[in-house]
Protein backbone atom coordinates (compact mmCIF):
# COMPACT_ATOMS: atom_id res chain seq x y z
CA UNK A 1 0.00 0.00 0.00
CA UNK A 2 3.02 1.99 0.35
CA UNK A 3 4.28 2.01 -2.77
CA UNK A 4 1.04 2.11 -4.39
CA UNK A 5 0.59 5.43 -2.29
CA UNK A 6 4.16 7.12 -3.94
CA UNK A 7 3.17 5.90 -7.74
CA UNK A 8 -0.04 7.59 -7.02
CA UNK A 9 2.26 11.15 -6.10
CA UNK A 10 4.08 10.00 -8.94
CA UNK A 11 1.31 9.61 -11.46
CA UNK A 12 -0.52 12.64 -10.48
CA UNK A 13 2.22 14.86 -10.69
CA UNK A 14 3.26 13.88 -14.06
CA UNK A 15 -0.17 14.20 -15.30
CA UNK A 16 -1.02 17.81 -13.30
CA UNK A 17 1.80 19.24 -14.39
CA UNK A 18 1.61 22.30 -17.42
CA UNK A 19 3.92 22.21 -20.06
CA UNK A 20 5.26 25.59 -20.93
CA UNK A 21 3.76 26.60 -25.04
CA UNK A 22 5.77 28.67 -27.21
CA UNK A 23 4.65 31.95 -28.62
CA UNK A 24 5.55 34.15 -30.99
CA UNK A 25 4.96 38.22 -31.53
CA UNK A 26 5.44 40.85 -33.44
CA UNK A 27 5.69 44.36 -33.75
CA UNK A 28 6.91 48.21 -34.36
CA UNK A 29 8.58 50.39 -31.55
CA UNK A 30 11.20 52.78 -31.58
CA UNK A 31 10.84 53.55 -35.52
CA UNK A 32 11.93 49.49 -36.46
CA UNK A 33 10.39 46.22 -35.61
CA UNK A 34 10.81 43.57 -33.20
CA UNK A 35 10.24 39.81 -32.63
CA UNK A 36 9.86 37.95 -29.63
CA UNK A 37 9.77 34.16 -28.92
CA UNK A 38 8.57 33.13 -25.56
CA UNK A 39 7.52 30.05 -23.22
CA UNK A 40 5.02 30.44 -21.14
CA UNK A 41 2.14 28.50 -18.76
CA UNK A 42 0.08 31.21 -18.68
CA UNK A 43 -1.86 33.55 -21.33
CA UNK A 44 -1.00 37.76 -21.19
CA UNK A 45 -1.90 40.18 -23.23
CA UNK A 46 1.68 40.47 -24.39
CA UNK A 47 1.00 43.10 -27.02
CA UNK A 48 -0.35 45.44 -24.58
CA UNK A 49 2.20 45.52 -22.10
CA UNK A 50 4.53 46.19 -24.62
CA UNK A 51 2.59 48.87 -25.64
CA UNK A 52 2.60 50.56 -23.11
CA UNK A 53 6.58 50.38 -22.46
CA UNK A 54 7.18 51.76 -25.47
CA UNK A 55 4.57 54.29 -25.16
CA UNK A 56 6.53 55.17 -21.82
CA UNK A 57 10.05 55.35 -23.16
CA UNK A 58 9.10 57.56 -25.89
CA UNK A 59 6.96 59.99 -23.89
CA UNK A 60 10.16 60.35 -22.08
CA UNK A 61 13.33 60.83 -24.31
CA UNK A 62 12.04 60.23 -27.74
CA UNK A 63 13.55 63.07 -29.51
CA UNK A 64 11.21 62.44 -32.54
CA UNK A 65 8.33 63.54 -30.17
CA UNK A 66 7.81 67.10 -29.40
CA UNK A 67 6.16 66.55 -26.47
CA UNK A 68 8.44 64.18 -25.04
CA UNK A 69 10.41 65.46 -21.32
CA UNK A 70 13.75 65.37 -23.41
CA UNK A 71 12.53 67.42 -26.46
CA UNK A 72 11.38 69.95 -23.69
CA UNK A 73 14.47 70.01 -22.05
CA UNK A 74 15.90 70.36 -24.86
CA UNK A 75 14.09 73.10 -26.36
CA UNK A 76 15.21 75.02 -22.98
CA UNK A 77 12.20 74.02 -20.45
CA UNK A 78 14.34 73.18 -16.93
CA UNK A 79 10.88 72.84 -15.10
CA UNK A 80 10.33 69.35 -16.26
CA UNK A 81 10.63 66.51 -13.44
CA UNK A 82 12.20 63.77 -15.14
CA UNK A 83 10.43 59.92 -14.62
CA UNK A 84 12.39 57.09 -13.88
CA UNK A 85 13.28 56.16 -17.25
CA UNK A 86 14.84 59.50 -17.80
CA UNK A 87 16.76 59.09 -14.76
CA UNK A 88 17.78 55.27 -15.08
CA UNK A 89 19.01 56.43 -18.75
CA UNK A 90 21.10 59.43 -17.54
CA UNK A 91 22.48 57.48 -14.66
CA UNK A 92 23.87 54.90 -16.29
CA UNK A 93 24.82 57.22 -19.62
CA UNK A 94 26.81 59.21 -16.92
CA UNK A 95 28.53 55.65 -15.64
CA UNK A 96 29.74 54.64 -19.25
CA UNK A 97 31.05 57.99 -19.90
CA UNK A 98 33.22 57.64 -17.54
CA UNK A 99 34.22 53.74 -18.18
CA UNK A 100 34.56 55.41 -22.35
CA UNK A 101 36.76 58.33 -20.99
CA UNK A 102 34.18 59.98 -22.29
CA UNK A 103 33.96 58.24 -25.95
CA UNK A 104 29.95 57.62 -24.83
CA UNK A 105 28.47 61.25 -24.46
CA UNK A 106 24.56 61.68 -24.68
CA UNK A 107 25.27 65.47 -25.33
CA UNK A 108 26.28 65.22 -28.75
CA UNK A 109 23.28 66.15 -30.14
CA UNK A 110 24.13 68.91 -31.54
CA UNK A 111 26.52 67.63 -33.66
CA UNK A 112 24.53 64.71 -34.73
CA UNK A 113 21.56 67.57 -35.89
CA UNK A 114 24.81 69.26 -37.23
CA UNK A 115 25.72 66.16 -39.35
CA UNK A 116 22.13 65.11 -40.49
CA UNK A 117 21.86 62.34 -38.41
CA UNK A 118 19.68 63.99 -36.23
CA UNK A 119 15.99 65.40 -36.61
CA UNK A 120 16.71 69.03 -38.07
CA UNK A 121 18.46 69.83 -41.49
CA UNK A 122 22.10 69.22 -41.56
CA UNK A 123 24.47 72.59 -41.66
CA UNK A 124 25.56 73.34 -45.41
CA UNK A 125 29.17 73.73 -44.04
CA UNK A 126 31.13 72.18 -41.37
CA UNK A 127 34.58 73.69 -40.74
CA UNK A 128 36.89 73.99 -37.93
CA UNK A 129 35.27 76.89 -37.11
CA UNK A 130 31.81 75.42 -37.33
CA UNK A 131 33.12 72.74 -35.01
CA UNK A 132 34.82 74.70 -32.32
CA UNK A 133 31.34 76.59 -31.99
CA UNK A 134 29.44 73.81 -31.28
CA UNK A 135 31.62 72.18 -29.39
CA UNK A 136 30.62 74.14 -26.78
CA UNK A 137 27.21 72.79 -26.06
CA UNK A 138 28.95 69.18 -25.78
CA UNK A 139 30.05 67.42 -22.55
CA UNK A 140 28.25 65.59 -20.12
CA UNK A 141 30.33 67.52 -17.34
CA UNK A 142 28.36 70.35 -18.69
CA UNK A 143 25.01 68.86 -17.63
CA UNK A 144 23.01 67.60 -14.28
CA UNK A 145 20.83 65.77 -12.49
CA UNK A 146 19.75 66.97 -9.28
CA UNK A 147 18.32 65.48 -6.07
CA UNK A 148 14.68 67.11 -7.12
CA UNK A 149 15.28 65.10 -10.40
CA UNK A 150 15.48 68.23 -12.65
CA UNK A 151 17.99 68.76 -15.07
CA UNK A 152 20.90 71.42 -15.30
CA UNK A 153 22.49 72.71 -18.27
CA UNK A 154 25.10 75.13 -18.21
CA UNK A 155 23.71 76.44 -21.97
CA UNK A 156 20.51 76.19 -22.99
CA UNK A 157 21.43 74.88 -26.28
CA UNK A 158 22.88 71.90 -25.15
CA UNK A 159 20.95 69.08 -26.97
CA UNK A 160 20.25 65.43 -25.21
CA UNK A 161 20.23 62.48 -27.70
CA UNK A 162 19.99 59.24 -25.98
CA UNK A 163 19.38 57.08 -29.45
CA UNK A 164 22.33 54.96 -28.82
CA UNK A 165 21.18 53.69 -25.22
CA UNK A 166 17.35 54.29 -24.90
CA UNK A 167 15.65 51.58 -27.53
CA UNK A 168 18.74 48.47 -25.55
CA UNK A 169 16.78 50.23 -22.44
CA UNK A 170 13.67 49.67 -23.88
CA UNK A 171 14.16 46.54 -24.38
CA UNK A 172 15.61 45.30 -21.10
CA UNK A 173 11.77 47.04 -20.07
CA UNK A 174 10.36 44.89 -22.39
CA UNK A 175 12.47 41.65 -21.18
CA UNK A 176 11.33 43.01 -16.89
CA UNK A 177 7.94 42.65 -18.25
CA UNK A 178 8.07 39.04 -19.67
CA UNK A 179 10.16 38.16 -16.47
CA UNK A 180 7.62 40.09 -13.86
CA UNK A 181 4.53 38.15 -15.68
CA UNK A 182 6.34 34.38 -14.81
CA UNK A 183 8.22 34.30 -18.42
CA UNK A 184 11.55 32.05 -17.71
CA UNK A 185 12.94 31.64 -21.66
CA UNK A 186 12.11 34.25 -24.01
CA UNK A 187 14.38 36.20 -27.30
CA UNK A 188 13.68 39.97 -27.70
CA UNK A 189 15.13 41.32 -30.86
CA UNK A 190 14.16 44.82 -31.64
CA UNK A 191 15.90 46.50 -34.60
CA UNK A 192 18.77 43.71 -34.39
CA UNK A 193 19.75 43.89 -30.59
CA UNK A 194 18.95 41.25 -28.95
CA UNK A 195 18.09 40.50 -25.20
CA UNK A 196 17.96 36.66 -24.09
CA UNK A 197 17.12 34.51 -21.06
CA UNK A 198 16.47 30.95 -20.25
CA UNK A 199 16.77 28.79 -23.62
CA UNK A 200 14.63 27.88 -26.47
CA UNK A 201 12.91 24.98 -24.91
CA UNK A 202 11.24 23.58 -28.68
CA UNK A 203 15.05 22.89 -29.27
CA UNK A 204 16.54 22.15 -26.26
CA UNK A 205 19.67 24.25 -26.62
CA UNK A 206 20.61 27.89 -25.83
CA UNK A 207 19.45 30.60 -28.14
CA UNK A 208 21.45 30.93 -31.39
CA UNK A 209 21.77 34.30 -32.76
CA UNK A 210 23.98 35.45 -35.62
CA UNK A 211 26.71 37.95 -36.19
CA UNK A 212 26.12 39.89 -39.34
CA UNK A 213 28.76 40.39 -42.13
CA UNK A 214 30.21 44.20 -43.00
CA UNK A 215 29.56 42.94 -46.15
CA UNK A 216 26.30 41.88 -45.98
CA UNK A 217 23.44 43.63 -48.07
CA UNK A 218 20.11 44.87 -46.31
CA UNK A 219 17.39 42.96 -48.56
CA UNK A 220 20.10 39.85 -48.28
CA UNK A 221 21.19 39.42 -44.74
CA UNK A 222 23.99 36.88 -44.58
CA UNK A 223 26.35 36.16 -41.03
CA UNK A 224 29.67 35.61 -40.04
CA UNK A 225 29.72 34.09 -36.74
CA UNK A 226 26.77 32.58 -34.63
CA UNK A 227 26.51 32.52 -31.09
CA UNK A 228 25.07 30.88 -28.23
CA UNK A 229 22.92 33.57 -25.87
CA UNK A 230 21.31 32.92 -22.35
CA UNK A 231 20.65 35.66 -19.81
CA UNK A 232 22.56 37.77 -21.14
CA UNK A 233 22.23 40.77 -24.61
CA UNK A 234 23.85 41.72 -27.44
CA UNK A 235 23.63 45.05 -29.39
CA UNK A 236 25.93 45.59 -32.82
CA UNK A 237 26.92 49.07 -34.00
CA UNK A 238 28.87 49.53 -37.52
CA UNK A 239 29.39 52.65 -40.40
CA UNK A 240 29.54 50.35 -43.04
CA UNK A 241 25.67 51.59 -43.83
CA UNK A 242 25.08 55.07 -42.11
CA UNK A 243 26.58 57.36 -43.34
CA UNK A 244 25.96 60.48 -45.23
CA UNK A 245 27.60 62.22 -48.50
CA UNK A 246 27.34 65.59 -48.46
CA UNK A 247 25.81 66.50 -52.35
CA UNK A 248 27.89 69.96 -52.23
CA UNK A 249 31.04 69.14 -50.77
CA UNK A 250 30.80 64.93 -51.16
CA UNK A 251 32.61 64.60 -48.06
CA UNK A 252 31.30 61.43 -46.01
CA UNK A 253 29.83 61.83 -42.73
CA UNK A 254 29.44 58.90 -40.56
CA UNK A 255 26.83 58.16 -38.22
CA UNK A 256 29.43 57.64 -35.39
CA UNK A 257 30.47 60.78 -33.82
CA UNK A 258 33.75 61.49 -31.51
CA UNK A 259 32.46 63.23 -29.12
CA UNK A 260 36.44 64.87 -28.21
CA UNK A 261 36.75 66.14 -31.45
CA UNK A 262 33.04 66.74 -32.71
CA UNK A 263 34.22 64.93 -36.07
CA UNK A 264 32.05 62.33 -37.67
CA UNK A 265 34.74 60.68 -38.92
CA UNK A 266 35.87 56.32 -39.47
CA UNK A 267 37.90 55.33 -36.68
CA UNK A 268 39.70 51.97 -37.47
CA UNK A 269 36.64 49.67 -36.37
CA UNK A 270 34.17 49.59 -38.99
CA UNK A 271 31.86 47.26 -36.95
CA UNK A 272 30.94 46.43 -32.90
CA UNK A 273 28.92 43.52 -31.85
CA UNK A 274 28.98 43.59 -27.91
CA UNK A 275 27.72 41.27 -25.12
CA UNK A 276 26.55 42.75 -21.53
CA UNK A 277 24.26 41.83 -18.98
CA UNK A 278 21.79 44.05 -20.30
CA UNK A 279 20.63 45.35 -23.71
CA UNK A 280 21.26 49.56 -22.49
CA UNK A 281 24.65 48.84 -21.91
CA UNK A 282 25.83 46.40 -24.91
CA UNK A 283 23.79 49.34 -26.87
CA UNK A 284 25.99 52.04 -25.16
CA UNK A 285 29.05 50.46 -25.73
CA UNK A 286 28.70 48.90 -28.91
CA UNK A 287 28.52 52.94 -30.24
CA UNK A 288 31.39 53.92 -27.68
CA UNK A 289 33.98 51.49 -29.28
CA UNK A 290 33.12 52.58 -32.98
CA UNK A 291 34.33 56.09 -31.72
CA UNK A 292 37.17 55.32 -29.71
CA UNK A 293 39.24 52.84 -32.36
CA UNK A 294 40.46 49.40 -31.82
CA UNK A 295 43.34 49.68 -29.23
CA UNK A 296 41.14 52.27 -26.67
CA UNK A 297 38.30 49.64 -27.19
CA UNK A 298 40.72 47.03 -25.79
CA UNK A 299 41.87 48.70 -23.17
CA UNK A 300 38.51 49.72 -22.08
CA UNK A 301 37.57 46.17 -22.72
CA UNK A 302 40.00 44.73 -19.93
CA UNK A 303 38.01 46.99 -17.13
CA UNK A 304 34.87 45.43 -17.97
CA UNK A 305 35.11 41.91 -17.19
CA UNK A 306 31.02 41.49 -17.82
CA UNK A 307 31.61 42.81 -21.08
CA UNK A 308 32.18 40.89 -24.04
CA UNK A 309 33.18 41.82 -28.02
CA UNK A 310 33.78 41.28 -31.75
CA UNK A 311 35.04 43.94 -33.35
CA UNK A 312 35.89 44.21 -36.94
CA UNK A 313 38.79 46.86 -37.73
CA UNK A 314 40.54 47.75 -41.12
CA UNK A 315 44.88 47.51 -40.39
CA UNK A 316 47.47 49.69 -41.52
CA UNK A 317 47.26 47.95 -44.68
CA UNK A 318 43.70 48.46 -45.14
CA UNK A 319 42.63 45.24 -44.20
CA UNK A 320 39.77 44.01 -42.72
CA UNK A 321 40.63 42.31 -39.61
CA UNK A 322 38.91 41.10 -36.41
CA UNK A 323 39.55 41.07 -32.52
CA UNK A 324 37.25 38.74 -30.68
CA UNK A 325 37.61 38.85 -26.86
CA UNK A 326 38.08 35.30 -25.14
CA UNK A 327 34.57 35.57 -23.91
CA UNK A 328 32.86 35.93 -26.53
CA UNK A 329 35.39 33.36 -28.21
CA UNK A 330 33.81 30.45 -25.81
CA UNK A 331 30.45 31.65 -27.12
CA UNK A 332 31.49 31.38 -31.00
CA UNK A 333 30.22 28.92 -33.34
CA UNK A 334 32.63 28.45 -36.46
Amino acid sequence: MKYLTLASIVLFISCSKITEEEHYIEGQAFGTTYHIKYFSKNTMDVQKGIDSIVNAVNRSVSTYMADSDISKINNGDSTITVDTTFKDVFLLSNKIHKQTDGYFDPTIGVLRNAYGFGDVKPIKKIDSTTLDSLMQFVGFDKVQLTSENKIVKTNPQIYFDFNAIAKGYGIDLIGAYLSNNGVEHYLIELGGEILAKGKNLTKEQLWLVGIEKVTSELDDRSYSETITLTNQAMASSGNYRKFRIDSLTGNKYVHTINPLSGKAEQSDVTSATVLAPTCAEADAYATSFMALGLEKSKAVLQKLPQVEAYLTYTDSLNQQKEYVTEGMKVKTNN
